[in-house]
């Protein structure tokens, strides 16, 4: 059976990995894999994980399953943290969260409920969007459709073409949002955007998707949660994804939920059926480990402060590293305005870079980008940005 099977061709995202492994020029600077990077190139581990993970250690009693849809306390922390504990929708009962196994399997489970609750509708996702979107929908067997979002001769919002587009979505349509830090171009909706997008999703009764995986990495935890509560107190249905790979440094534990908001809690309390049902036929019941540590620091009052401190060092470094680059290009005389890039936030921004500028710098300089232009702002350092100004001078 297997000999009709061509190679399926690399991710274009995670296939920098390899290629930048298997390259030995001690030069290399790796600006593609989306994950954060310290001034030493390295990922760490958080002092706060690393105690919460002691302790687990010390005090587990079992590896038994936990139920299909995570332990409870986990789920009522991350609903908490995303929505807000005085929130309404939370205080009423018509939230419920699930664990998923990172924000990907998130989407999928949500992808796969979408599909067997209303098999007809489309998912709009912003043009551009990360890279995997798309893939994890239609998979799942659901239309997508595209809508404007980035304005490349302005490197900004293009707003009211975004409004347009979504004018032409369907009643029961999905529009997928990106809470904060939008991936790929870290631009996102202002306070009195989002109350316009909440408005037109209620008019046109659409069900919002929201990828919520770099909270805290914007503008604070609670400032990076705004669009999304917006939409929440507008009085919208939705479903919200969220993530913490990065917020934790959790990659490889794969630690992410899924929660829905519904109109009642009876409805809320369907809908998380439904949801497990998804759960169910696909992985069974989620992994333990990641989540225990995030549960640990979120409900502990010495971990959380100092979580909640390291998360801000994080983001600081990342905004530190946005104006380094802009006046190091202009200092260099780089003959193009990158100003823009530090008014963007979370790790990631379109360089305004052509796929061949991506090509060259990578083969020339050892520089690793997206062939689209996104750059992991994180993987700059005081120490490499002189090179990489200097390089991206040389392909201009």
């Amino acid at each position: 059976m297997f000999e009709t099977l061509a190679v399926a061709p690399p991710d274009p995202i995670l296939g920098l990995i390899e290629a930048f492994q298997n390259d030995s020029r001690a030069i290399k600077i790796n600006l593609g894999v989306g994950v954060y990077q310290d001034e030493q190139g390295g990922t760490p581990i958080l002092a706060s994980v690393k105690e919460a993970e002691r302790r687990i250690l010390v005090g587990e009693t079992t590896k038994s399953y936990l139920g299909i849809g995570g332990h409870p306390t986990y789920g009522q922390l991350v609903q908490q943290l995303i929505l807000g504990a005085d929130e309404q929708a939370v205080r009423a009962g018509r939230a419920a969260t699930l664990q998923a196994p990172g924000g990907t399997g998130a989407l999928r489970v949500a992808a796969d409920f979408l599909h067997q609750m209303f098999p007809g509708t489309r998912v709009w996702c912003s043009q551009p969007t990360w890279a995997n979107h798309q893939a994890i929908f239609q998979a799942a067997g659901l239309e997508t459709a595209t809508y404007a979002y980035f304005a490349a001769e302005r490197n900004a919002l293009d707003f009211e073409a975004m409004l347009a587009d979504l004018n032409h979505a369907q009643t029961g349509d999905v529009v997928l949002l990106h809470a904060c830090c939008h991936n790929p171009t870290g631009i996102d909706p202002s306070p009195k955007q989002w109350q316009r997008i909440a408005d037109l999703v209620a008019a046109h009764r659409l069900l919002p998707l929201v990828d919520f995986a770099y909270q805290g990495f914007g503008d604070g935890l609670q400032e990076d949660a705004a669009g999304l509560r917006t939409l929440v107190r507008s009085g919208c249905e939705l479903l919200v994804a969220s993530s913490f790979s990065k917020n934790f440094g959790l990659y490889r534990e794969r630690v992410g939920a899924l929660t829905v908001v519904a109109g009642t809690p009876g409805q809320a309390e369907a809908a998380g059926s439904q949801l497990q049902r998804a759960i169910r036929a696909n992985y069974s019941n989620p992994p333990a480990h990641g989540a225990a540590i995030v549960q640990t620091v979120l409900e502990d009052a010495e971990l959380r402060p100092q979580w909640e401190t390291e998360v801000a060092a994080m983001r600081g470094r990342i905004q530190s590293m946005r104006r380094l680059l802009v006046d190091t290009m202009r200092g260099q005389g780089v003959p193009r305005d990158f100003s823009f890039l530090r008014e963007q936030r979370g790790m990631f921004s379109f360089s305004g870079l052509s796929p061949e500028q991506a090509d060259e710098l990578r083969q020339r300089h050892a520089i690793y980008m997206v062939r689209s232009g996104r750059i992991n702002v994180a993987g700059i350092t005081p120490a490499n940005v002189g090179r990489l100004c200097a390089a991206i001078a040389q392909v201009l």
